[in-house]
Formats: C-alpha cells, structure tokens, sequence
C-alpha cells in the first residue's frame, strides 16, 4: 500500500487517503482513527467525506473506506457490471490485507455491498451492521428513483427534516462547486451500471441470504425513510436469522447524520 502525499493542512486532520493497488487498479481509500478495524462502504452518491459519527467511532477503531471502483477518485473498472461483483472485489481486497474477519459498516448501496458480500463468504466478516440498504425489494412501497430528480432534490428527500439537520445543511445546503456536481453525476453513471436492472435490488439476494448464518447483523434505519421503505428493513431481517433491526424514531435515509449520537452509541454497542 502506497501513501499519497499529504498536505500540512490535511496531516492535521483526523484522515488520511491513500492508494491501494489491487489487480490494475488503484483504489483511493480514506483511513482514520485507532484500534481495530472498521470497514465503511459508502453510498450511490460517493464518499460524502469525513463526518462527525465517524470522529466518534474514531477514537477506538481504524475506519477503513474505500471509494468504489467508478466513484470519486478511483477509476472505473469495464469488468464490473454488477454489485455483485463489487462485492467479489472487496473480497480480493480483504484478503490482500489480510484483514478478514472484519467488522463492516455499509450505507445504502454501501449495505447492499456488504450483504453480498456475506453472501459470498460470510467468514470474511465478523459483524456486519447495513443502515437502510437497497438490494432487496421492499415488500411495501418502491425504492426512490435517484434518476427522476436532480441530486439536490434526492440529496433534500433522504433527511427527514433538512432544517434540523446542521451536518446536512454544511454538507449539501450550499451551491456545489463544479467539481463536486461532476462528481456526483459521475456517482449516478456508475451506480446505474451496477443496479439499473433491476432498478436497486438483487431477486436472488433475500433467498441467498437465508445461507448467511454465525454472522451477527444490525439493520439500522428511519422511521421516516423515504429513499428505501421500512417493509424492505423487515424483509432483509426476515431473510437474516438471528439479525435486528433498530428504528430510529424520527430519522430518514440518513441516520448518522440526522441522530448522530443514538446512532454511535448503538453502531459501538454492537460492534463492541
């Protein structure tokens, strides 16, 4: 694993982002923090950047978060044509570094990735912990169209209430910078590779599931979701033996942002 160069500035803060060669490709990866591993995988969108629950989570573990391969700063690879084979990637990764069994934490796309990855082979994964996934249909309602609006209208609909929500408001309430718009529909591109059809969710995945056992699973999400319904929170626990599920009253598809610290102290509490 190769470094990149670091400036004055960012040496200060709690991150570092470094490249990783795996096969011809150059996987940009953020880490964080001390003490033992954590696998983050980030949502449809891309890498929002270093956030106040992952500060907190810091201080007793390494974050490790990877920017999918067609996402942020790491090239795209033609190959890869489905989450699925994201998540076989991510296997390669793990076993690279030698860091299975892992604990590992996936957000919205990021928690379909991680579930197949279960699915792959549970016995790389220690604890595993998906806030609101896609990749099971929900039983009641539809999974929101990200193609139907712009960013900053799905950006607007995955919180329950923007106002309320300041991190929300530092991260996506000013104009974007060009680059960042780029960025974000560069996201969407990719994520329609891997997940346009069907639209977000694996059929085979609930019934492959149903294999996964020893792994311990939290499903984590809001009352007030609007991006991936309840229904599908009951269904992935139904397909998971053994997994909760844990509402967080008043939240959409961005707990960690919209109830920070209910939702550290339940992530440490389980991961503990």
């Amino acid at each position: 694993m190769e470094s990149m160069q670091t400036t004055p500035a960012q040496a200060a803060k709690e991150w570092t982002e470094e490249r990783v060669r795996v096969g011809a490709l150059d996987l940009a990866m953020v880490r964080g923090g001390a003490g033992k591993p954590l696998l983050v995988m980030h949502e449809e969108l891309g890498y929002p950047g270093w956030l106040r629950w992952q500060s907190a989570l810091a201080r007793e573990r390494t974050l490790l978060i990877p920017m999918h391969p067609g996402f942020g700063r790491t090239p795209r690879l033609d190959w890869m044509a489905s989450v699925r084979d994201l998540a076989s990637f991510y296997g390669r990764l793990l076993r690279q570094l030698r860091l299975a069994p892992v604990d590992v934490i996936g957000f919205s796309l990021g928690g379909w990735i991680a579930a197949e990855m279960a699915v792959d082979n549970p016995a790389q994964l220690r604890r595993m912990v998906l806030v609101a996934p896609m990749g099971i249909r929900p039983p009641l309602g539809e999974i929101f169209d990200l193609y139907n609006v712009t960013v900053n209208a799905y950006l607007r609909a995955s919180v329950h209430d923007p106002q309320q929500t300041p991190e929300m408001k530092r991260l996506f309430a000013a104009p974007a910078a060009l680059a960042q718009l780029e960025a974000w529909e560069d996201a969407r591109i990719q994520t329609a590779r891997l997940a346009w059809r069907p639209y977000m969710y694996n059929p085979s995945l609930p019934y492959l599931l149903e294999g996964v056992s020893g792994l311990p699973t939290a499903l984590v999400w809001g009352s007030e979701d609007r991006i991936v319904p309840l229904s599908a929170g009951h269904a992935y626990r139904d397909a998971l033996g053994g997994s909760r599920l844990e509402v967080i009253d008043g939240a959409g598809h961005r707990p960690e942002l919209e109830a920070t610290d209910g939702f550290v102290g339940l992530v440490r509490e389980f991961l503990s």
